[in-house]
């Protein structure tokens, strides 16, 4: 009869270990879930004792301009003849552009309304590259999913970049290229 009564008793307890166990899988129980922090937007009010000192003058800045002899790498547009027609596409191109994708992976930054939701996306965006390798101008032209952020993300990481620029019969030319972005949770 005692070890009638023992075998119950060690069934039992044996039972209820291995529901508890499946209850804690099952629930989650014993992971720990951190929220991710909002960022925290800090106001400052200021006394007008307090403002910064005004910014110097051009003639003040222009007294400590040395003048030198190389002039400097500078691509100048004048306003209004930025004309993203005169822009080669992808397939006139021998060369593609060449960008720093360590530096671009670092200015990435994660879309936080993604992030919290726990998805990834797929952005292919097109770069307007001119002939010294500049990223003048990003268009987004497919987001996958919509309205989380991806698009915005990828923009203002390349949006500005420098890299090589693409060449066509050995000469540097501007051209819009398609690059996709794909954004995963590790």
């Amino acid at each position: 009869m005692n070890e009638k009564r023992n075998r119950l008793i060690i069934f039992i307890v044996t039972a209820a270990i291995h529901l508890l166990v499946l209850f804690f899988f099952v629930f989650n129980i014993g992971i720990i879930k951190q929220e991710i922090p909002e960022n925290a937007r800090v106001m400052k009010l200021t006394d007008i004792a307090e403002l910064p000192p005004e910014l110097p003058t051009v003639e003040e800045i222009a007294e400590e301009m040395i003048e030198t002899d190389t002039t400097p790498l500078q691509n100048v547009v004048a306003a209004g003849s930025l004309s993203f027609d005169d822009y080669l596409p992808m397939h006139k191109v021998s060369v593609p552009p060449v960008f720093d994708e360590k530096a671009f992976i670092s200015a990435l930054v994660y879309p936080p309304i993604a992030l919290r939701s726990g998805i990834g996306g797929k952005v292919l965006v097109e770069l307007y590259v001119d002939n010294i390798g500049i990223v003048r101008n990003v268009k987004v032209l497919k987001e996958d999913p919509e309205g989380r952020g991806f698009g915005e993300a990828a923009v203002k990481a390349f949006f500005g970049r420098k890299g090589t620029p693409a060449y066509a019969n050995g000469e540097a030319v501007s051209c819009h290229w398609r690059y996709p972005v794909v954004f995963t949770i590790k």
